[in-house]
């Protein structure tokens, strides 16, 4: 077949493995191999892990609400459909301090594995620099 459709009741929508977030692989549930597309729901006070790739570069498009992203030392604002390509290397992180939901499509190529539950010691440490649960300084506790 040259085409697959995912309808939008149809997407199954789970918590990430580290920070809970809701997201859908939307990749896996079409069968696409090659590179990797998730939907992200975040809502108020959540963040994704922050983490860089060994070989993946990503593309990052706002669909709903006002994102937030730190990419290295940079804190970015952006408005709905705004788009943010980050390099492999680049540390980066989507996080939400505002007050409502906000929407993301993210678009990685090409695909590397994620699943932290199967990473080995060295990967962690390689993908997650902080740790898999690190907070965003916008996020962090003060008590």
């Amino acid at each position: 077949m040259s085409y697959s459709v995912l309808g939008g009741g149809e997407a199954f929508w789970r918590p990430s493995n580290q920070m809970g977030v809701l997201n859908t692989d939307l990749a896996k549930q079409l069968g696409v191999d090659g590179f990797g597309a998730r939907l992200w729901r975040l809502r108020p006070g959540q963040a994704s892990t922050k983490h860089r790739h060994r070989l993946t570069a990503e593309l990052y498009v706002v669909l709903d609400g006002e994102g937030r992203m730190r990419v290295d030392e940079d804190s970015l604002v952006l408005p709905r459909l705004s788009a943010v390509f980050v390099s492999p290397d680049s540390v980066r992180q989507l996080f939400n301090d505002g007050d409502a939901d906000v929407l993301w499509l993210v678009f990685g190529a090409p695909g590397e594995a994620a699943n932290t539950l199967e990473m080995d010691e060295e990967t962690m440490a390689f993908i997650y620099p902080e740790g898999p649960k690190a907070l965003p300084p916008e996020l962090a506790s003060d008590g």
